[in-house]
């Protein structure tokens, strides 16, 4: 897989996944209304612990993205030399 797809897929997932830690934020129960499960029974615990995996998800595949991008930027300066 070449880098360019591979970054866009860490920074696509970076966004979705940040998105959706947001959209958790606003709209706790957004589980129970489009899957039809209630896992905490309206609590929110499980809301919760979705926001914090999805944003450490996200913020995971951004550093990993920024990995690719220094990455790269060393081997062009390095040539370039």
């Amino acid at each position: 897989m070449s880098v360019r797809i591979r970054l866009f897929i860490e920074r696509t997932l970076a966004a979705v996944t940040g998105v959706l830690g947001l959209v958790t934020i606003f709209w706790r129960d957004w589980i129970e209304t489009i899957f039809g499960w209630d896992p905490d029974h309206h609590s929110g615990s499980a809301e919760i612990g979705i926001i914090v995996g999805l944003f450490v998800v996200s913020v995971v595949f951004f550093l990993v993205s920024r990995v690719e991008v220094r990455r790269r930027q060393l081997a062009a300066s390095g040539t370039a030399s």
